[in-house]
């Protein structure tokens, strides 16, 4: 047999030992995924097939925790890898550079979160259900939205205006380097609230939310203008307690399903035309841990329908306004009190009070100096005392350098607290508002009682938008009135300093602000209470408002009353002012408060897809455990499986192998009608093959499915890699009664074997059709990794040490696969953008 039927596309030596996964080879892109350790943590890098390295990223959540992965899993569109760490979290990164682009945090319950829980499993399964088609076409281009629906609304308004990303900020080394040396720096970490955190959400989507994107330059396209592969796409991972997380379109938490208490989910398969999953079970009750043959049902009921999408979608843009409107927060309260990097407005004030007083102190000698007193005398009489007037002709303060730009930091930020809270914060509101009425609509329908949305809850985050909305312009409009004073203050100053240099021009303030901004804003300012304080709790009645209850008839009346009565519209010279200082009106507070119950509401509805799931799960399960009998130790064993899809039922094949009794045997079990309905045995059909080439007996090192015909085996004699046809053996049913008794698949390769050497069944050779004599890994185990995919058929192969790695391709020879090295290159910088 020729030994050399596959081509080689790298050969390559790491520096440091590496794990190979079995799902390492990208489905649609000649790269490969390996996992190597460095200071107690794992790290992710990215290799092309030829040998080359394209990016290598610290996965790790925190610096001092010692991470390690359990599993990865591609996105359909193989642009994102899941990651499954342990402690138990999930990350997504992006290929390009390897980016973490969003952490999916695992939900535990009760005693769990302080117990050995760990991921076990990692699956990304693509939506391939056919697309429903309307015979009457989208001529509104409404894309899937529901007419009169709050996105429907938020569609035709306008804009909000971006805001630039945390990891967008330029350094000066990018700003002033020569074209194409700019370093890659890390980009800094987003601490993100804990409200913010643990929002479900979809992949983001700023338009859906009426919020402008800002592009930068190399940002990948945004999610409205992306492929829709991965939508409806469902992310699962299984922890060793038995529970499934789920994830629609891979980010959005669809919470946590337990399917059998301490029966972790050892496979899932998905039906791919509807949303039903098979899991295998498997137990740890016993010595050696087992996987049980019969499947259990899990069906989403919920999201067959569009309510579940609905509620995603609603929950991503409710997520991304409130994320806006606390950025846009943070960034008010950064302009008045100032942050680390920025001087605030706020403190500008006091300072220069602060060296009045010091002056002051100096010609008077007293302690405590009466500055606003002075600036008040001066103001109304003229007259300046020793020590302000000399303040005014030699402080440093007074230089018309330091007062253009005092008035020009306090002008900046007062115009940025004016614009943000108007055009920014309210609309914002507004449009957060929009979505709450809905979700109070949802609550008193019965069709969406699934979600559990309570009436109250809703109702006081109704409330608290509309108290932010209110917030908000009350503090734009002191901002104004504080704008207008600080210009009347800055005017007077400046001909008080030409007066007191005999250039004085003719004054042109209004001697009431000017006096007003020494009282409150020149020592102290009334925007303060906007960013300290505590929850606002006023209603509208405490605002001087009416209540908005009476009925339309009687506020007619009224207005019918005015009309006929003139007096009534005269001007009321003694009208009553509402006191509204002792009001609360901490917008942060606010905020920071509606974000948490909005996310509290959008956090327990999001887990309606697995509350409503429905477990099936057959009563051998439930009733017995499946004892594995003594003869392969489980480290020893080795299974492998692969769903094959047909119209209405399915493949599933499992490839065991072992050495029993001195013979390597590699068993091929073959279960037909995945897809059904009854909760009987499954037919089974078993192919045993005696692992021998010719008539030398050798070794099966690791085996993985590569497509619907052909399995990948690596076998050492001495170490070559094979693919064995598995469709077409001739395999032999097994009859129930025969194999109802055996609940465990550890065992059906042991009692094939007994029924071997009983004559019940016939053994085969192994059917090697093609193979190739490995470069490397002579000696010890090796491990393998896949790809089946039409125009991605490769192999690669890493040895025992997780030093050497070899790929091949498995399609061409090494006749029709000679390609220059530069074209290899060249294909795979293609296939990594």
């Amino acid at each position: 047999m020729e030994t050399n039927n596959f081509s080689t596309l790298g050969l390559w030596t790491l520096a440091s030992p590496n794990r190979l996964l079995s799902a390492a080879c990208c489905p649609d892109k000649d790269l490969v995924v390996l996992i190597s350790r460095l200071g107690g943590r794992d790290r992710l890098s990215l290799w092309k097939i030829q040998g080359s390295r394209t990016w290598e990223v610290d996965v790790g959540l925190d610096e001092a925790a010692n991470t390690q992965i359990s599993g990865i899993a591609w996105s359909p569109d193989g642009q994102s890898i899941a990651v499954a760490h342990d402690p138990p979290c999930i990350t997504l990164h992006s290929i390009q550079d390897g980016h973490r682009e969003l952490t999916l945090p695992i939900k535990l319950d009760g005693d769990l979160q302080h117990s050995t829980m760990r991921l076990t499993n990692l699956w990304w399964f693509r939506d391939e259900r056919p697309l429903a088609r309307s015979s009457i076409p989208d001529i509104f281009k409404r894309n899937d939205v529901i007419t009169g629906s709050a996105h429907s609304i938020l569609h035709v308004l306008p804009l909000l205006d971006g805001l630039q990303e945390e990891s967008q900020t330029l350094t000066a080394t990018d700003i002033f380097a020569f074209q194409g040396t700019q370093t890659q720096a890390s980009a800094p970490k987003k601490e993100l609230p804990e409200s913010i955190k643990r929002w479900p959400t979809l992949t983001t989507n700023l338009g859906a939310a009426s919020i402008a994107a800002n592009q930068v330059p190399n940002q990948p396209q945004s999610a409205a203008e992306a492929d829709h592969v991965n939508k409806n796409s469902i992310l699962v991972a299984a922890d060793s307690h038995g529970s499934l997380h789920l994830f629609l379109d891979g980010t959005f938490s669809l919470g946590t399903l337990l399917v059998a208490q301490g029966r972790p989910v050892v496979s899932l398969i998905k039906n791919p035309l509807n949303l039903q999953f098979y899991a295998h079970l498997g137990s740890l009750d016993t010595d050696e841990p087992v996987t049980y043959i019969q499947p259990t049902g899990i069906e989403l009921p919920l999201l067959s329908q569009r309510h579940g999408r609905d509620f995603a979608f609603l929950s991503s843009s409710a997520r991304e306004l409130t994320w806006y409107i606390i950025r846009v927060i943070r960034d008010m309260h950064n302009a008045w009190f100032g942050s680390e990097s920025v001087n605030g407005a706020r403190d500008l004030g006091p300072k220069w009070i602060e060296a009045l007083n010091k002056r002051q102190r100096e010609h008077s000698g007293q302690p405590e100096p009466e500055s606003i007193l002075d600036l008040t005398c001066l103001l109304i009489t003229g007259r300046a005392s020793e020590g302000l007037a000399d303040f005014l002709q030699s402080a440093e303060q007074m230089t018309e350098r330091s007062i253009q730009k005092w008035e020009t930091t306090m002008i900046d930020a007062l115009v940025k607290l004016r614009d943000l809270s108007e055009k920014r914060v309210a609309s914002a509101c507004q449009r957060l508002l929009l979505i709450l009425e809905e979700l109070k609509g949802w609550s008193q329908l019965p069709q969406y009682s699934v979600f559990g949305l309570q009436l109250h809850e809703l109702e006081a985050c109704v409330e608290m938008a509309e108290r932010a909305i209110i917030i908000s312009s009350w503090l734009s409009a002191i901002v104004r009135q504080e704008l207008f004073r600080f210009k009347e203050f800055i005017s007077w100053l400046r001909f008080e300093i030409g007066r007191s240099n005999e250039l004085a021009n003719p004054p042109r303030y209004d001697i009431l602000e000017v006096n007003n901004y020494f009282i409150s804003g020149l020592t102290g300012s009334s925007i303060d209470k906007w960013f300290t304080g505590s929850l606002p709790t006023f209603s509208l009645q405490d605002l001087g408002i009416m209540a908005g209850d009476d009925p339309l008839s009687r506020v007619l009346q009224r207005a019918r009353n005015a009309v006929k009565d003139p007096t009534q519209l005269e001007w009321q010279a003694n009208i009553k002012q509402k006191d509204l200082n002792n009001l609360e009106r901490n917008l942060d507070v606010l905020v920071q408060e509606l974000a948490k119950c909005c996310s509290r509401i959008f956090d327990h509805a999001a887990g309606a897809a697995s509350r409503s799931a429905i477990v099936s799960c057959p009563d051998s399960i439930t009733s017995q455990v499946p004892v594995a009998k003594p003869g392969i130790p489980s480290d020893r064993l080795q299974i492998r499986e692969r769903i094959i899809a047909l119209d209405k039922e399915g493949l599933q094949y499992l490839a065991m192998w072992g050495r029993i009794e001195q013979h390597s045997f590699l068993c091929i079990v073959r279960i037909r009608s995945m897809y059904r309905e009854s909760s009987g045995p499954p037919q089974l059909e078993v192919a045993l093959l005696e692992c021998t080439v010719g008539d030398v007996a050798c070794e099966l090192l690791e085996a993985e499915f590569f497509d619907d015909d052909s399995l990948v085996i690596v076998y050492r004699l001495p170490g070559q890699e094979s693919t064995v046809g598995y469709s077409d053996l001739g395999y032999q049913e097994l009859q129930a009664d025969s194999y109802v008794k055996v609940s465990a698949r550890e065992d059906l390769i042991q009692d094939a074997v007994k029924r071997w050497r009983q004559g019940q069944l016939v053994s085969a050779r192994l059917p090697i059709s093609r193979c190739r004599e490995l470069d490397g890994c002579k000696d010890g185990s090796v491990h393998l990794a896949v790809n089946g995919r039409i125009g991605r058929r490769v192999a690669c192969v890493l040895d025992s040490q997780g030093i050497a790695v070899e790929a091949y391709d498995l399609e061409g020879d090494e006749d029709d696969m000679e390609v220059e090295p530069g074209n290899l290159e060249k294909d795979a910088d293609e296939d990594a953008t």
